[in-house]
């Protein structure tokens, strides 16, 4: 197939690229590089089933022209600001990147899939026979910075939600966008939200993840800060398992439609996922956290949706997920 991943130079990106080149698709990575890096797809830059094109999906001109020179089967839209502390500084960024980025996205789908002069009578479409169209698919990354703190059952997708900053309201909106154009349109989308995510090619800067973060300050004998009491607690999910999750979202018919869960099922305080990283080489303070009302107390994940619709369950434990992670920061981190 032909696919679009946008934030394609990303994390996770990086991650769906490489698993959907390995299963022999054709990939055209659409990233800014404002969080993403050409490092992170440097691997894929001489395989001829992959595109990089440098471009912001808030571009409507840029969109036009790739949409109009390419067909795609799946759009995995991934491109998002994701810093939660940038968006409490930048509220106005975050939404105009993450809600009407998806929103311009949708648009470009709606109109591959049933045309440009398509037009709906009562629930049909009625289309222009002159028109190309092509079948499309979407599958939206949210985030499961969305939900209210969890109970011991875990999170699952009926849960309430309660966006505690921009980022959580502009990926709440951006969803109902999306699930309106399956409603509406009847054109194929799924949302998806993974828990925290880590793992090899994370930043391990201040807009890393945790572990990435922690991993490399404990190599480099940097003392480890944790923002508030660390009762807070995470369900980590490794990078290597949620790419396999985002790709099977987006090749199953039976999510269309629906909001899907992925994590461990087990959460971990962050004072406990310091000492699992520190191995007491390194010593761990408390500081004063940053924007203390918009931390979640609790996140443990029910995945047993994507179990059952999907047959997809995490295949790497915290441990396995945290030695790979710090084996590649040793090896690809000057200084440490």
């Amino acid at each position: 197939m032909n696919i679009l991943v946008t934030g394609g130079a990303g994390f996770i990106g990086r991650w769906v690229n490489k698993r959907l080149l390995e299963d022999g698709h054709k990939v055209v990575a659409l990233d800014n590089l404002s969080n993403g890096k050409l490092e992170n797809i440097d691997e894929f830059k001489n395989n001829d089933n992959f595109k990089f094109i440098k471009g912001d999906i808030k571009d409507e001109k840029l969109l036009n022209e790739l949409f109009g020179r390419e067909k795609f089967d799946i759009i995995y839209h991934l491109g998002a600001s994701i810093i939660v502390q940038d968006s409490i500084d930048n509220p106005r960024d975050t939404f105009y990147n993450d809600t009407v980025g998806t929103f311009n996205i949708l648009e470009k789908a709606k109109v591959q899939m049933f045309g440009k002069n398509a037009r709906m009578d009562g629930e049909n479409w009625i289309f222009d026979t002159n028109e190309d169209r092509h079948p499309c698919k979407i599958v939206f990354m949210s985030t499961c910075m969305v939900y209210d703190k969890a109970g011991n059952t875990g999170i699952n997708e009926l849960h309430p939600t309660k966006p505690v900053s921009p980022y959580g309201g502009s990926k709440i909106a951006a969803e109902n966008m999306v699930l309106s154009y399956y409603y509406a349109y009847k054109l194929p989308t799924v949302v998806i939200r993974p828990f925290n995510t880590y793992g090899p090619f994370q930043k391990s800067n201040g807009e890393g993840g945790v572990v990435s973060i922690f991993i490399n300050r404990a190599l480099n004998g940097e003392e480890l800060n944790i923002y508030g009491t660390g009762n807070q607690t995470r369900d980590l999910l490794y990078v290597k398992d949620c790419a396999r999750f985002v790709v099977m979202a987006g090749l199953n018919d039976n999510v269309n439609g629906e909001i899907i869960n992925a994590g461990t099922g087990r959460d971990v305080t962050i004072n406990e996922l310091a000492k699992i990283i520190s191995k007491n080489r390194v010593k761990i303070n408390h500081v004063k956290h940053i924007h203390p009302q918009s931390e979640i107390l609790k996140l443990k994940c029910d995945y047993s949706k994507a179990k059952r619709l999907m047959g997809w369950e995490p295949e790497y434990t915290l441990e396995e997920g945290i030695n790979e992670t710090e084996e590649w920061i040793t090896y690809n981190t000057p200084g440490v």
